[in-house]
């Protein structure tokens, strides 16, 4: 699997952006698909994740209520909606998906339970 981030870009606080993760290769219905971001030192940290077949989603507080994870099977993509962005939001995002199929949150939540990355795409937020 091979997967291709895109969306990024600067935007004001309060704005929206619509990241995309296109998958090639084939996605069984037992897979997850997941976005992760990271800030320079820090770790990477999850922020949303949805089951590829039964549209199960589960997303970081900091972002529950603004971000929305979304499948499209037919174009074989995944997008993240994010709305009302913080100036915290900034990060490169990454896109992963998992084979160990729908999980716990503490499970869905960890990077090494994903084997397939995406490339980065840098979200900035200025205030």
């Amino acid at each position: 699997v091979q997967l291709q981030a895109s969306g990024g870009g600067l935007v004001q606080a309060g704005g929206s952006l619509r990241l995309s993760c296109a998958a090639s290769g084939r996605i069984s219905s037992s897979y997850v698909i997941g976005w992760f971001r990271q800030c320079p030192g820090k770790e990477r940290e999850f922020v949303a994740v949805i089951n590829w077949s039964g549209g199960d989603t589960y997303y970081a507080d900091s972002v529950k209520g603004r971000f929305t994870i979304s499948r499209d099977r037919a174009k074989n993509t995944v997008h993240l909606q994010m709305n009302n962005l913080k100036p915290e939001d900034t990060a490169d995002y990454y896109c992963a998906v998992s084979t160990w199929g729908w999980n716990t949150a503490q499970i869905l939540k960890k990077t090494n339970t994903y084997e397939y990355w995406g490339q980065g795409t840098l979200v900035t937020v200025s205030s």
